[in-house]
């Protein structure tokens, strides 16, 4: 269920973002991904040992991704990899017009998409956490898995929305922030869909802040363990933040071009989660995405200090328990307790209606998006300050509420002598 305070914000920014001003662009973010070491035969099935670790089998019992579509927002998707052969969705390609999302030069987005949606058979390959879910992907990094803004970002975000995602997935982001990605994960939120981000990397960043969008209100964001322990990955950020953690080191991914190669970092544990999530949607496909992230961070395994911490958050991701535990109901997402900046700072996205993807990725209508830093994302400070003509704008709306709010007052008057 969409909250009242979303759908006024989204009205509100709707209108006033219209004068909104544009903000500059900034340099590239740091890779995401640190893979290495093709592999071959049995070995791929062998080093799935967070299958396991996470009792995935025992979830498969209950739900297996059928009938939920769970976008990737990445360096595109690799359809003829044997994992993934009918399971990828027509999509959208951001950074090659004549692409649909169908092919990675990177190799990024083909094992994150395995990991959530992977077909491998009882005895060889890759196979997901929701196999029978589809991926709709959406390339947005290039050929050095980057970004150059985060508007492309937010372009596929609500492209993938607009085109039946119930999850999204965001293995990628940055040190700072951005009023446009904010906008449209808020237009995702009044969607019902869930959003998935990754913590980050340390070896990509330059400093230990949560990574953007993983930060933002509302995300699941998911931080990596060690393999086959209760620990934290050496190389995962951490903070207050997180909101779950799940496997990131001594994993095997499906890679591009029919290979598979050893992984690890933050991005690829996102994907065990963004696979629960599609679990749970399986089972319960009218539940809100406000339940099934609470379904995620009630049943989580808890780690460390008891309750949620700033290294584990809830726990580590539990897929069994989200699909069996007994959870009171929820009417709104957990974890968006504070107002996003959003558009013009008032909070969420355009109200359903306001804006709309075309089929190259181009979004009309609403209020224009704001340019920011890939991954780095544009800082409050680094954010255009407010024009006149925006403040005019602004002081039309106040005074628009006002003489609502008068007129209210004098009808009630004239009721009640």
């Amino acid at each position: 269920m969409v909250s009242p305070r979303r759908l006024a914000a989204a009205a509100l920014a709707g209108f006033i973002g219209l004068a909104a001003p544009a903000a500059p662009a900034f340099a590239t973010p740091a890779p995401i991904a640190e893979p290495t070491n093709p592999l071959v035969g049995d070995q791929v099935r062998d080093d799935q040992w967070y299958l396991k670790k996470l009792d995935v089998p025992d979830a498969w019992t209950y739900a297996n991704g059928t009938g939920v579509t769970v976008a990737v927002i990445d360096s595109g998707v690799d359809s003829t990899h044997a994992d993934l052969v009918g399971q990828v969705l027509p999509g959208l390609d951001l950074v090659d017009t004549k692409g649909d999302g169908d092919t990675d030069l990177v190799g990024h987005g083909t094992t994150v998409s395995a990991i959530i949606a992977g077909r491998g058979d009882d005895t060889t390959g890759v196979i997901g956490i929701a196999p029978k879910a589809k991926i709709l992907p959406v390339r947005v990094l290039d050929e050095e898995n980057r970004y150059s803004d985060a508007i492309i970002v937010a372009k596929g975000v609500r492209w993938a929305v607009d085109h039946g995602a119930k999850v999204i997935n965001l293995s990628l982001g940055g040190n700072g922030s951005s009023a446009t990605l904010a906008a449209a994960i808020d237009y995702a939120f009044a969607k019902d869909v869930v959003v998935v981000a990754c913590t980050g990397n340390t070896s990509a960043s330059s400093d230990s802040e949560v990574w953007y969008p993983a930060r933002e209100p509302g995300v699941l964001a998911v931080a990596g363990m060690e393999k086959d322990s209760n620990a934290l990955w050496s190389g995962s950020i951490t903070g207050k933040e997180t909101v779950v953690t799940a496997p990131a080191a001594g994993l095997v991914g499906a890679r591009a071009g029919g290979e598979y190669w050893k992984v690890q970092g933050t991005s690829f544990a996102s994907p065990m989660v963004a696979g629960t999530a599609a679990l749970i949607r399986s089972r319960w496909p009218d539940m809100p995405a406000g339940e099934v992230i609470n379904r995620i961070i009630r049943t989580a395994t808890d780690l460390g200090t008891p309750g949620r911490d700033a290294t584990f958050g809830f726990g580590m991701v539990n897929p069994t328990g989200a699909l069996t535990a007994e959870v009171p109901a929820v009417f709104e997402n957990p974890l968006d307790t504070s107002p996003s900046p959003g558009i013009a700072r008032f909070g969420s996205a355009p109200a359903p209606g306001q804006a709309q993807s075309a089929p190259d990725g181009t979004v009309t209508g609403g209020p224009p998006l704001r340019a920011a830093d890939a991954g780095q994302a544009a800082s409050p400070a680094a954010t255009a300050p407010p024009t006149q003509h925006r403040a005019w704008w602004l002081a039309g709306v106040l005074f628009l509420i006002s003489a609502i709010a008068a007129a209210l007052t004098v009808r009630r008057f004239a009721h009640t002598t």
